[in-house]
This record gives C-alpha cells, structure tokens and sequence, in this order.
C-alpha cells in the first residue's frame, strides 16, 4: 500500500523500480521541472533511503508477484517509467513482470508506459553503428528474453491496450553506479587496489553517463509523438574500458600517466569461475558486448527531441570517480563511540 504520502494531489507520473541510479536520474529530472512523481519500490525502507532528499516524492511499495499491490501502486496514475532489474541469473521474469504491469496499468487507466530497455535484443551489432532498424536477432537467452519483454509491450501498443515507448541505454556509468562494466574500476582506484575488469579491454565502446538519463525520459514522457516508437540513446562518443582506467586512476593519484592496476578476465577465465559463481556464469553468454561492441545510433531519438546533453568522458570519469572516492572515506572513517 502507499506510504509517506505527501499533501498533493496524485502525481501524474510512476517510476516504477525506482530505486536504481536510472530511478534516481528520472527523479532529478522531475523535481528540477516541478514535476510531481510516485517512486514505486519492493522495500520500503529501500524507498525511504534512496528518496531521503526528495520528501516530495510519493513513496508507494509493490509486490511483483501479487497483482493487487501492482495496481494499488499505479493507482491514479497517467504514466510509467518502467525500469525494473532482476537478478542476472533470473532473466526468464522479465517478460512475466512485463506481462504483469501492463495488465494491472490499463486496469488502472495508465495511459502510457515508457521502459528502459537494453541493446540486448540487438543480438550481435551487423553495422558499425546500431539504429531502431536493426534487426533484433538475439542469440543469447538474456538477450531473447528482452526481446519478448520489448514485444509485449508494442504489441499492447499496437492493440490500444497502452500508449508504449522504449529507451534503449547502452552500458552506463556515473556516480554511486554499482552494476556496470565499469563500476569496480572506481571502487578499486579509490580503496588502492586492482580493478576487476572483462576483457578485452582496448576495444572501442560507448557508455552513457546517467546523470544525462533523467532529462531526455522527461522529455520523451512530455512527447506524444514518442509512443508507438522506440529510440536509442548513445554516449559521448566511444572509449575503451583501458582509457577510463587510466583516467580513473590518474585522477587518484594526481598523475597523468598512472598506469592502472588491472585484473584482466577473458571469456574462458569467465567459464572457470563461473563453475562456483552463478553471476559470472551468466557473464559468459555476454562476452560478445566486450569483442563487438553495441554502438548504439541516436539519430531518430535527436531528431525527434532535438540535441541532447550528453557529458564528456572526461567530466563523467572525474565526477564518478570523486564520488567512489568520498564512498570509499565515508566505509572506513572511525565510526563514533
């Protein structure tokens, strides 16, 4: 049920699985236009810390697997922001939770839903650069099961079921970011010790600082045109997981030329410890995001919305990796007696 509902009327907008660092993003952006919005969790206390400086937000707690708490958490609202993760073992939910919230918004009269998606259903990248046109021919089980996530909801889309739109991010980093490609790279370089990275690492790739989400979901949310569609979003530019290591790791040590310290794992490294780790046993069938890079084309999205902010490497390197640093302080300052 709702809790810590403030005076205002119902807010328009849900973000649902909002406590993530895209859910923090998207709320930023609201809050910065006036916007009012419920954040939509599993944990209240979850809610409670991830919204602590945002006392507008209406907090509303969900159960994925009981439909009634699904529609009493979309109650009175007109938009979604879908953005729910599930364990990296666990990707056969996504089409279930999918299937789910659709069912319980048009119950509820949501008139739209908006889901960041992935370039999993991409498959294999067959261009250099990869528009909404490119064939979605996935040959991972992850990757399947995005797919079908993304043809429910078009599909209810196309059936007037719910005005739908999709986002598709590639790897993203920024700060307090913990599931990424690149995120141990921070929390290495800022405790002083090696980073734990996937190989290869020299290849170009493209990684969206996520700080810049937040406006441009706005912004799509704001345009009728954007429902019936699905667009990407790419990042500044492309650089390899080496060059953002050795910029991290400059920065920690005030040094230009810092070489990182790096632990290296490739795909068969990957099969051996995944024989006693679940999660890097799903990182097996991933290993092709790390040889032929997703360079995701934004062309429709910028067309439709006109440019967008996109933050620097070097900035976005430098701001993550003060906030991995002033983490890392904050864990091991003398707790007080």
């Amino acid at each position: 049920m709702p809790f810590n509902l403030p005076s205002q009327a119902t807010p328009p907008i849900g973000l649902v699985g909002a406590t993530g660092p895209i859910g923090a993003s998207i709320a930023t952006a609201l809050a910065h236009a006036g916007t009012g919005f419920a954040a939509i969790g599993r944990s209240a206390p979850g809610l409670a810390r991830a919204f602590a400086s945002r006392p507008e937000a209406d907090l509303r707690i969900w159960n994925p697997d009981d439909p009634a708490t699904i529609r009493a958490a979309f109650r009175g609202l007109e938009t979604l922001a879908y953005m729910v993760g599930v364990p990296y073992d666990a990707f056969h939910l996504h089409p279930r939770l999918m299937a789910r919230t659709i069912e319980a918004a048009a119950a509820e009269g949501v008139s739209r839903l908006l889901l960041i998606g992935t370039a999993y259903p991409f498959g294999r990248p067959q261009a250099a650069r990869v528009s909404e046109s490119h064939p979605r021919v996935p040959h991972t089980f992850k990757g399947q099961m995005r797919k079908a996530q993304e043809d429910l909801l078009m599909e209810a889309d196309a059936a007037g079921t719910i005005r739908a739109t999709i986002l598709r991010l590639p790897d993203f980093y920024g700060p307090g970011v913990e599931r990424s490609f690149l995120s141990d790279i921070f929390a290495a370089a800022a405790e002083g010790r090696r980073a734990k990275v996937i190989g290869p690492i020299d290849r170009p790739h493209e990684f969206v600082f996520v700080p810049d989400v937040g406006p441009v979901v706005r912004t799509l949310l704001a345009t009728d045109a954007a429902f019936g569609r699905t667009f990407n979003l790419g990042g500044a530019g492309t650089i390899s997981v080496r060059e953002v290591a050795e910029r991290a790791f400059a920065l920690v040590n005030a040094r230009p030329n810092t070489k990182p310290r790096l632990m290296v794992a490739n795909k068969t490294m990957l099969r051996l410890a995944g024989l006693f780790d679940p999660v890097m046993r799903e990182l097996v069938e991933m290993n092709y995001l790390m040889t032929t890079p997703v360079i995701m084309d934004d062309t429709a999205l910028q067309g439709l919305i006109g440019p967008v902010v996109k933050t620097p490497y070097g900035e976005g390197i430098a701001s993550t990796m003060a906030a991995a640093a002033a983490a890392s302080r904050a864990a091991h300052a003398p707790q007080a007696a």
